[in-house]
């Protein structure tokens, strides 16, 4: 019965939390600039944070505390299920929600959707079943996000690593797309706010590649592969038959960038005038 308090006590935590944000976008302008604010980092990482791993985190130690006095694998095993029970309070949240905003919405519920689609193009089982496993990477996203946010800031103080406007990377927008509701919204925020910590996880590690080691593979299908995301395989890095000297070389030519920073070798504002920050950046 405990277990029920604590899926129960997330689900709700969860769907009032969505009331809020729905109830105060529509409070005139002050609403406005709050749902602005919700929509980007860092405002953004709390909630994403307060929907995704938190309910996790407090069932687990809510759990622990049903475990008593006894030993610590029970506590643990108590832990896990408190963690569990808060899980599926979480995913009864989400397709309450789901129910609930295609209802208030029958016109695009009924119309096309993405959702229809791809359930007739590979079976509504199939799909569901293919973007609920996705889930299983929320975690990890979210690590990654708290990697950005812990360690960045300490390698622009130590090594001079340009600084980044994380909201224009980490934000949602995909809510003004006409026509998204219930499971085809939820799941393309997903992919918005997933694609954005990437995104700009991606653009620290050109950073950190081309600073400490600017050699390329020596295997020809990896650098064919990664030159997309490091563009400096084929605009800098050393060959991979060349020698450390010319490796060396390269770091002392590159290094600072014309701004003053230690931005990777195409970083935009090594193009533009006086090294200013291009917009977006």
């Amino acid at each position: 019965m405990l277990y029920l308090w604590i899926a129960a006590a997330s689900a709700a935590s969860l769907l009032s939390m969505a009331g809020f944000i729905h109830v105060a976008i529509r409070l005139g302008g002050a609403g406005r600039a709050l749902g602005e604010a919700m929509s980007r980092a860092p405002l953004l990482d709390v909630l994403v944070a307060w929907f995704t791993v938190m309910p996790g985190i407090a069932g687990f130690f809510a759990g622990a505390q049903l475990g008593g006095n006894g030993s610590w694998w029970n506590s643990l095993g108590h832990a896990l299920l408190g963690a569990l029970a808060a899980i599926i309070g979480q995913v009864v949240a989400m397709q309450t929600w789901v129910f609930l905003h295609e209802l208030a919405n029958p016109a695009a519920r009924k119309g096309p959707r993405i959702l229809k689609v791809l359930n007739a193009k590979v079976g509504r089982v199939r799909n569901h079943g293919a973007v609920w496993w996705t889930a299983l990477a929320v975690p990890v996203f979210a690590i990654v996000r708290v990697a950005e946010l812990a360690m960045w800031p300490m390698l622009v103080l130590l090594v001079k690593f340009p600084r980044y406007k994380q909201g224009e990377w980490v934000n949602v927008s995909r809510h003004k797309f006409s026509g998204l509701v219930g499971h085809d919204l939820i799941w393309c925020l997903y992919c918005d706010w997933m694609t954005g910590v990437w995104s700009l996880g991606t653009e620290m590690l050109r950073n950190v590649e081309s600073f400490w080691c600017p050699i390329r593979f020596s295997s020809t299908a990896k650098c064919e592969n990664c030159k997309i995301d490091f563009p400096d395989i084929e605009g800098g890095w050393a060959s991979a038959q060349s020698d450390i000297a010319e490796a060396a070389r390269i770091v002392d030519a590159k290094y600072p960038a014309p701004n003053g920073d230690n931005s990777w070798f195409g970083h935009p504002a090594r193009l533009t005038v006086n090294g200013r920050d291009p917009v977006g950046q």
